[in-house]
């Protein structure tokens, strides 16, 4: 649950209100497309929700846990256990294979190395890339690169997956491929994802759509509005984010 959220950088005349007075609620298990153009405030939204940032004021729970009363070790262990990031610079490790990559998180989290290794191959069969786990990320193709970090954001089986524009740096038809393998594993992994995108694939699988303009929530109809394409329909701020 994401309740009356502010996050303001600055003060005085520099003041910059990226998030003002948001609030929503999401299913367990859908996945939720959240739109707006540039400088919406949808990073500073997910980085709040996700634990990376604190808002100025209102609360987050996650999975029933009060992500803004958090201390940072814990909201350390969030992003450990709970919590996975996609990003659209893919955030690989130059010099570690696929395989290596996708299973760092279980390493800094010290699984045992044979359910590791068992996890790994799992994870980088269900992305395709079976024929590539020993390759380096400077020997992958874009699309390539971003299914490993889809992999590796679900080695620890988290509850929550937050992805930042996560086809921003592939071409159309990668972009495309890449979110219907988002959708197949959320729905594999049985686990609840929150997207930002300019994607109109998204928007069309989604299960429910967030709308940001200057910070606040909005509606399509809303002219402040400025999307891309129709925008895909359901029972919007619905349910509980888990």
């Amino acid at each position: 649950t994401v309740d009356s959220v502010t996050r303001r950088y600055g003060s005085g005349s520099n003041k910059v209100v990226a998030v003002d007075d948001v609030s929503f609620t999401v299913d367990r298990g859908k996945l939720v497309a959240l739109v707006g153009r540039s400088g919406s405030g949808k990073t500073t939204l997910l980085n709040c929700i996700g634990g990376l940032d604190r808002p100025t004021r209102g609360t987050i729970v996650v999975n029933d846990v009060p992500v803004t009363k958090l201390s940072e070790r814990k909201r350390t262990a969030l992003r450990r256990d709970t919590v996975a990031f996609v990003f659209q610079t893919f955030g690989l490790v130059p010099m570690l294979s696929a395989a290596e990559n996708v299973g760092l998180p279980m390493r800094l989290r010290n699984t045992k190395t044979s359910v590791r290794d068992k996890r790994v191959a799992e994870l980088l069969d269900m992305v395709g890339l079976s024929k590539h786990m020993h390759q380096r990320p400077a020997e992958l193709s874009g699309g390539q690169q971003q299914r490993v970090a889809i992999a590796r954001a679900l080695a620890n089986e988290p509850q929550l997956l937050i992805a930042d524009e996560p086809t921003g740096q592939l071409d159309a038809d990668t972009g495309q491929a890449i979110m219907g393998l988002l959708r197949e594993v959320i729905e594999a992994e049985g686990m609840t994802a929150l997207i930002s995108t300019h994607d109109q694939s998204l928007m069309d699988i989604a299960d429910d759509t967030i709308r940001l303009a200057d910070g606040h929530l909005v509606s399509a109809e809303d002219p402040t509005f400025v999307g891309t394409g129709s925008l895909a329909t359901g029972s919007e701020h619905q349910g509980r984010i888990v």
